[in-house]
């Protein structure tokens, strides 16, 4: 677009005419000299053209240009929010390493449960899972009380159809625990989930994920039985197998990326090195 000759009218320098333009600025010559001005950003604020087509145009790239900053800005925004969110993970997570250092990591501290059909749903929505309920003996009826369970636990979520067989026992899901949780005072029977470790598998991703991979009864490798009860509990290194199984089957970056910050919390948490973990041995592989 050629502005050179265009007549302009400055609120204070008065008529005048365009001698010079570019994508930055635009210089007028006015009675009193010469005058340099952004480019369009003058236009509307100081300078008014006189041919109304020319003033349509340089409106229109003004309004081109505004949106543009409008987009870097908001850019910038997320980028800022996103180093600043990734400084307190970082934050939170040494803190959390540093304060549990101090207590014993036992091998089998993680939990899987055997979820029915009718209450998955509720299990994602509101993230907690019941522990089940003592089924003999004085407590007979109260909730169970998972004394293993600590920060450092992650719960696996699994469901088995009706009609099929326990080797097809599939994986719905995966939270850490709450990192205020404590089994003493667990009196509800409720885990309540972490605020950002957690994930559920999607149906096809869930079909992939058979529980039966990762967990052996050392007793008995070759049986895949569950008979009775809610709850088992189940090595450490079975859960960052099972973890590091789901980043390989997600496809998107940011999914990928926020299991990965999963699992190498977990694997810090557990004390467990991410580069020596042993392949999964579970009694369907070995069967």
């Amino acid at each position: 677009m050629n502005l050179c000759s265009k007549q302009v009218t400055h609120k204070i320098f008065g008529e005048g005419r365009i001698v010079q333009h570019d994508d930055l600025y635009v210089q007028v010559e006015f009675p009193s000299g010469i005058k340099k001005f952004v480019f369009p950003d003058a236009f509307g604020s100081f300078l008014t053209l006189s041919d109304q087509n020319a003033a349509d145009l340089v409106r229109k790239i003004a309004e081109k240009k505004e949106e543009k900053r409008r987009k870097e800005k908001s850019k910038q925004i997320k980028k800022t929010q996103a180093l600043h969110e990734n400084r307190q993970r970082f934050l939170e997570r040494e803190k959390a390493i540093k304060t549990r250092k101090t207590f014993k990591i036992n091998p089998r501290s993680q939990s899987v449960f055997w979820c029915k059909a009718h209450e998955v749903e509720q299990i994602f929505e509101e993230w907690k899972v019941f522990t089940g309920t003592i089924k003999s003996g004085k407590r007979k009826g109260e909730p169970r009380r998972l004394a293993r369970i600590k920060p450092n636990s992650a719960a696996i979520l699994t469901i088995r159809d009706a009609d099929m067989a326990e080797k097809n026992r599939r994986i719905l899901g995966v939270f850490m625990v709450d990192e205020n949780f404590s089994a003493s005072r667990c009196i509800d029977g409720y885990i309540p989930a972490h605020s950002e470790y957690r994930l559920r598998l999607s149906g096809q991703e869930s079909e992939r994920m058979l529980f039966w991979n990762y967990y052996v009864n050392k007793k008995y490798p070759q049986r895949m039985t569950w008979n009775t009860g809610r709850h088992r509990y189940l090595d450490n290194e079975w859960v960052a197998q099972i973890l590091q199984d789901i980043i390989s089957l997600k496809k998107a970056p940011q999914e990928r990326e926020q299991v990965q910050r999963f699992f190498e919390y977990f694997c810090q948490l557990n004390r467990l090195d991410m580069e020596k973990l042993p392949k999964p041995a579970g009694a369907l592989i070995s069967a």
